[in-house]
Order: structure tokens, then sequence, then C-alpha cells
């Protein structure tokens, strides 16, 4: 994409969004605030229209704001604007402090930002729908899963009571019993849409045949990386996940070890967890990598962490080499077979 003349930068609230028009840095040149709504989109495009801002020449940066900015994000696409949503910390960290803070004064950083950093910026690009409900459906199924470990919890506390309420134990177990219904109706469901598409549903069942790799953590990798075209290496899934260990030296009297950031999708980094756990008590091949590098003086954590990556690696080269997992494989790299 060529430097276009005109960036918009847009602060989206929940019933409104103002919009800056900026050509040069420094120099907003016009600023509205219209609802944030399918009218007010409508009016947007004329304001953008009447100041010569078209298709070509224009570029709109918006923050990560959840569901406020969505629909708008899909209407300009659909109307063929180039779209960049960008993480809030990331454009707050470009600039200083300033003494105003307005919505006014927001969007014009934005637009701001987007000129100065129009080289890093990635054009957004709306889910798959089969990749959106999935994705929605595996939310709603962390949540209900939570509700049901709080629910479990408190009956059993209840049920350990001296003195028992029967109608509160009753009222949990019923809760307990629906929710479990829920969650398999919520399986049930991601099932099918995977099964629509025949790409996901092969890739579902690569995944799968990997030792360690369930339904659900196939499910999370595949939303994650919208069927396996936006992250494809191992080393970006890692990172983008927060297991990938990284170093922290400054000098001859700052070291630290290398640490995981713990940043990304927490429910990710949870199932590769209890995968890695599985590995190592079920496989044998990782159970005697896991005891060697205990006993090495590795940490077993530190251990675990490696079980994870190395799973990560495996499931990329299985979707690149769209081959199912084969136990006991040997590599036939001469190098290998050399050093054996």
């Amino acid at each position: 994409m060529q430097r276009p003349n005109f960036y918009i930068g847009i602060d989206v609230a929940s019933t409104t969004f103002t919009a800056t028009i900026l050509r040069e840095p420094g120099k907003p040149s016009h600023s509205t605030s219209v609802a944030n709504s399918m009218e007010g989109f409508s009016s947007f495009l004329q304001w953008l229209t009447e100041r010569n801002v078209t298709l070509s020449n224009a570029i709109v940066c918006l923050e990560a704001t959840g569901v406020y900015g969505e629909a708008l994000c899909y209407f300009l696409t659909s109307h063929g604007y180039h779209i960049v949503v960008e993480p809030p910390l990331k454009v707050k960290r470009a600039f200083d402090i300033t003494g105003h803070k307005t919505d006014a004064v927001d969007s014009a950083q934005i637009a701001e930002y987007a000129h100065r950093f129009f080289d890093e910026l990635n054009v957004w690009k709306p889910n798959d729908a089969i990749i959106e409900h999935i994705k929605v459906l595996l939310a709603t199924r962390e949540q209900f899963s939570r509700q049901l470990v709080a629910n479990i919890t408190t009956l059993k506390t209840l049920e350990r009571k001296y003195i028992q309420t029967p109608l509160a134990n009753q009222a949990y177990q019923e809760t307990i019993e629906h929710l479990k219904e829920q969650i398999s109706d919520i399986d049930q469901e991601i099932k099918r849409f995977i099964d629509q598409d025949p790409t996901f549903r092969q890739r579902v069942a690569l995944m799968t045949s990997i030792p360690g790799v369930g339904f659900l953590l196939a499910s999370n990798l595949l939303v994650l990386t919208r069927g396996f075209t936006k992250i494809l290496t191992a080393k970006q899934l890692a990172a983008h996940a927060g297991i990938c260990p990284y170093q922290h030296t400054s000098g001859i009297s700052v070291y630290k070890r290398p640490r995981s950031r713990r940043h990304g999708p927490s429910m990710l980094r949870k199932l590769l967890y209890l995968a890695a756990l599985s590995l190592r008590t079920h496989n044998e091949q990782f159970r005697r990598y896991f005891h060697r590098k205990v006993a090495e003086g590795k940490s077993k954590r530190l251990v675990i962490n490696n079980i994870e990556n190395k799973l990560l690696k495996i499931i990329c080269a299985i979707i690149a080499s769209r081959t199912q997992f084969i136990p006991n494989y040997q590599s036939v790299n001469p190098i290998l077979l050399k050093s054996a």
C-alpha cells in the first residue's frame, strides 16, 4: 500500500466516535463527532467525501476497543477503506503526556500515530464467519466453565456445614447440572461449525492426532491463527501465547534468568500447560525428557514450559506437512543420521 494523503484517527466510545483528518503531523485539518450507529456511519462517509477523502488516498486508524469499534470496522471495510486497529497502550506510549485529554485530542493523536508509524501498520481484515462463531462460543464456554468450578466449590463447602440448608444445596446442584448441559451443547456447536469447513475439519483432525492435543486446544489454535493463515511458525505462536523466554541483562550488574512474559491469551496458555502435564505423565519420550532435565538441575516449571514449546513445534510441523502424527518418528535428515 502506498503512503496515503489523509490519515483518519478515530476515538471510539460506546455511543459516539470522534474522527480527525490529518495531512501533516501536528496539523489536524478537520474533526467531527457522530453517533456510533449505522446512521452515524453513513453521515461519517458523507463527511469524508465532502473533504475529498476517498478509498485510495486515505487510511483509517482506531484503537482496539472490543465490540465498540467492531461494527465501524466492518462497515468501513465493506465500503473499501483500509482499516488499522492498534493496541491502545502502543498508541499511548508513542506520545508524551499532554495536559488535555478529550476525544478530539485522542483522535488527533491516533491520526498522527498512523502517519508516524505507517510503515509498521497492518491492514485489519475481518474474521471468517465460522472463526468468529467459534471464537464467541469458546469465550462463552470459558465463562461457563469458571462458573461451574465456582458453583461446585461452593456446594462442597455447603455440604460440609453442620447445619444443612437443603434449598441452597438443591439450587447449586441444579445450576451445576444446567452449566454442564450448556457446556456440552457448546462443544457440539463448535464441532458443527468446524465440520462445515473441510479445511478447518482437516486441520483439527491433524492436531488432535498429536498426543496431548485435545479438541479444545485445537479449536483455540484454529481461532488464534485464523485457520493457520495468520501465524505460521512455532516461534510466533509461542511469543503470542506468552511462553517464549526472554533474556533480561544489562551491563555486569543486572542479570535475571530468562522468563516468559505471560502476555497473550490466558486460555491458550492454560490449555498448553495442561497438555504438557499430560505428555509428561503419559508419553514415554516426554517423561524421559522431563526427568533428564530435572536431574540436570533445571526447574520443573522450566521443563514444562520447554515441553509446551516443543508441542507447538510439532503442531506447526504437522499442519505444514498435512500429515497425521507418526509415533516414534525418526528424522531422515542426513546430518542427524551421521551424528547418530
